[in-house]
């Protein structure tokens, strides 16, 4: 294991991260208190301070764990989720819908952030590597997490979605997988089905969309 390679990987991608996790959730909490439930608020959960969003387990230790299990070819991992009570909304169904959308929306927002930070970059002349790098996971990190939140099975923010737009039998049906959910998404990562069928197909479009919405910057200081 090349612990210079890692440190350099670690001091490249922290800010791109801690700021993916940490505005992806208070997007939420600030988003469900905007539909009527306070308790991320009360929890002190819509907050900038990343360390509110850290979770030790899902933030630090398996990301690490796996990187060094698979020499950086799969890194896998999760924030504390913001705490929602959707009964407290004032329309729960389809409020739910626009409270999960909200992490995911903030993280194709600053996507498109560090997309015109790269190209603000170049057009300053600068040349050093570790910046561009760094938009560029930047870029990266956010359409990564874009992409997986959105992934129609609960808890994922794209099950909630999913749910908020189902008729009510089926919404039931499908909220009923939440307690198994992780699990069964974690299962079909590791068989590859999340990253075949709907990772990379997803982050695809999404990186055209990205480069669409940048090319007046992009054609503005080229």
């Amino acid at each position: 294991m090349d612990f210079a390679n890692l440190i350099q990987t670690v001091a490249i991608y922290a800010i791109p991260v801690l700021l993916s996790i940490t505005l992806h959730e208070a997007a939420h909490g600030y988003a469900a208190r905007h539909f009527g439930d306070n308790t991320a608020y009360l929890a002190g959960r819509i907050t900038l301070n990343p360390f509110k969003h850290i979770d030790p387990v899902g933030t630090i230790l398996m990301p690490l764990m796996l990187y060094f299990a698979t020499s950086g070819a799969f890194l896998f991992g999760y924030a504390k989720p913001v705490p929602v009570r959707f009964g407290n909304l004032r329309h729960p169904k389809q409020d739910m819908v626009w409270v999960a959308l909200a992490g995911p929306g903030a993280n194709f927002v600053q996507a498109l952030a560090w997309g015109a930070v790269f190209y603000l970059l170049q057009a300053a002349g600068v040349s050093e590597p570790f910046f561009i790098e760094m938009a560029q996971g930047g870029i990266l990190v956010n359409i990564v997490m874009f992409a997986f939140n959105l992934f129609p099975l609960p808890p994922l923010d794209g099950g909630r979605i999913l749910v908020g737009l189902l008729p009510y039998r089926q919404a039931v049906l499908v909220s009923r997988v939440e307690p198994f959910g992780f699990f069964i998404v974690m299962a079909l990562v590791l068989a590859g089905v999340v990253g075949s069928l709907w990772l990379r197909p997803l982050m695809g479009i999404t990186f055209k969309l990205i480069n669409l919405l940048l090319t007046p910057l992009a054609m503005l200081v080229g």
